[in-house]
């Protein structure tokens, strides 16, 4: 074969970038955390935060008021305590008086700048800013306002700051620890506008070095970080993270075996069996080269019915044929044979394992039962499946397998399920729209408080202002929803979650697939790194031996 000498320079340069990933960023003498990321990054602007790809890296440049440990626990952050008032409407948070803006070279600050309570007022406001157009202003939509729109943020002196609410929502400081939230210098923001996106000034345990966009960013250790470990040392441990953007996956696998990469998130089909046995465990071969870290990730992937009506022929608004179909199934088999067991058979409700309110066996769920779907489908009028309708099923080709699997399985009990494979973004689209009457979707917890998923199934979050893709509506649910939004007691409204979850079992407007499992691959000399529900790569204890 011939190449013509553009193709051969362009080849050239590819060769010379692709093992780049330990070579001109680093010193022999520093301990440097390499990891890639295929997606690219788009922004350093933590108002932008809205996608893993983003949020990781914002994770070591900003900090916010309050922070989330491994348990889904609230923690301290910047405001070293907070309080409630009685009525679950006023937050106020004290703030620390020693943490200070990063230094760097693109803003050097005169004198150390401190962060104080208008810092807040300033960060948190400009969230809901139209001139920002933030994705993540929803999260305030329960602040209050004044009668010119100004949002209830407000700065009682240097040290303490108050959010005021229209009503009580127990998840909101939850909502707090999302990157959205984090601190920043109006003087850099207002200086860069739109370029702080790629001028990006925080608090956090690493700062900006360099970043040439789709090729490497380098973050560096913040030495003036305000937090430390039990022995008082200052964190982080690691000199820097730099960050790759290699965009083939088997790339990305070869770079990790020879060493290039220190972690590797997730597992992706082009090297899943060459890293996994069936069961789920790491390949043997590796064992002495690599460690596997596992744990519930706050994900449900499942199959949603539209149930809002589209004629006499939809078979679909027939509880017993839903149902019928959550029987027909084995979700064991498909997890191991198809995914390497790199998740949990979804046997259980809508709330995904590692929430509090995960309880499959008050919930109920379902299992594989096909002498329980045959008789589901003849109590609806279909025996053996005899004139019940194809059903046409919406996916996008990254989850086509498990479709295809699930199809052949309700082939087995007369039930035909054709799929249609459209490009992701175009089925969410339709899904939005209420076009497809049966389609995939998945939901990542916003924040670790199970209204996040029961919200999916409120009435008053039909489309288009809400994201009740199933159209569920149902008096009682709406009646338990509301309930638990006034309880400020934890545990009693874990229970009211509870409730409404198996109320879902029983109407099944979705199939529950799997609940995810984060999966992590790290070199053996790393040290310190684990793992967590909503898997946010946290860096600051990490050391490197």
């Amino acid at each position: 074969m011939k190449h013509t000498l553009p193709a051969l320079i362009v080849i050239s340069v590819c060769m010379m970038l692709l093992p780049s990933c330990k070579s001109k960023f680093d010193h022999p003498d520093k301990q440097i955390f390499h990891y890639n990321e295929s997606s690219g990054i788009l922004s350093l602007d933590p108002a932008f935060a809205s996608g893993q790809a983003t949020i990781w890296p914002c994770n070591q440049l900003y900090n916010g008021l309050v922070d989330m440990d491994d348990r889904l626990q609230v923690v301290p952050a910047i405001a070293k305590r907070w309080t409630i008032s009685d009525d679950g409407r006023t937050y106020t948070f004290v703030l620390r008086q020693d943490v200070r803006f990063h230094q760097t070279d693109y803003f050097p600050f005169e004198k150390p700048r401190y962060v104080t309570a208008e810092d807040f007022v300033y960060s948190l406001g400009r969230i809901l800013s139209p001139d920002v157009a933030s994705p993540g202003a929803w999260i305030f939509q329960k602040v209050k306002r004044d009668a010119h729109g100004k949002p209830a943020f407000r700065a009682l002196n240097d040290t303490v700051f108050q959010i005021e609410l229209t009503e009580p929502f127990p998840p909101f400081l939850g909502i707090l620890t999302m990157k959205y939230c984090s601190v920043v210098p109006h003087e850099v923001v207002e200086r860069y506008g739109k370029d702080f996106r790629k001028h990006p000034v925080g608090t956090g345990p690493f700062q900006m070095q360099l970043w040439e966009e789709g090729v490497k960013l380098v973050m560096r250790k913040n030495p003036n970080y305000f937090e430390t470990d039990s022995a008082g040392q200052r964190l982080p441990y690691i000199d820097a993270v730099a960050v790759s953007f290699i965009v083939d996956k088997q790339s990305v696998f070869m770079e990790f075996m020879k060493g290039s990469l220190d972690f590797m998130s997730g597992v992706d089909p082009s090297y899943k069996d060459a890293l996994l046995t069936k069961d789920g465990r790491l390949n043997p071969e590796y064992a002495d080269k690599i460690r596997l870290i596992t744990g519930p990730y706050l994900n449900t992937e499942y199959l949603g019915f539209n149930l809002k009506s589209t004629g006499k022929r939809n078979p679909l608004r027939d509880r017993r044929v839903r149902q019928a179909i959550n029987y027909g199934f084995d979700r064991d088999k498909m997890m191991k044979y198809l995914r390497n067991n790199m998740g949990y058979a979804g046997i259980g409700g809508f709330v995904p394992r590692g929430m509090p309110s995960y309880d499959p066996e008050r919930t109920g769920g379902y299992d594989y039962d096909p002498e329980k779907a045959l008789k589901l489908l003849a109590e609806a009028g279909y025996p053996n499946g005899e004139g019940l309708p194809d059903i046409t099923l919406t996916v996008s080709a990254q989850y086509a397998d498990l479709c295809q699997y699930i199809q052949h399985e309700l082939g087995q009990i007369g039930i035909t399920l054709k799929l249609d494979v459209a490009q992701a973004a175009q089925q969410r689209e339709m899904m939005r729209g209420y076009q497809l009457p049966f389609f995939r979707g998945s939901w990542i917890c916003d924040y670790p408080d199970a209204e996040n998923q029961m919200s999916l199934f409120y009435s008053k979050n039909l489309q288009p202002n809400g994201s009740n893709y199933t159209h569920y509506v149902n008096p009682a649910f709406d009646r338990l929803y509301d309930e638990s939004q006034g309880c400020t007691d934890d545990s009693v409204r874990t229970e009211y979650y509870i409730r409404m979850d198996s109320m879902l079992v029983a109407d099944a407007p979705f199939v529950i697939l799997y609940y995810d499992k984060v999966a992590r691959f790290v070199q053996k000399n790393v040290q310190g790194l684990g793992t967590n529900p909503v898997n946010m790569l946290d860096l600051r204890r990490v050391r490197m031996r």
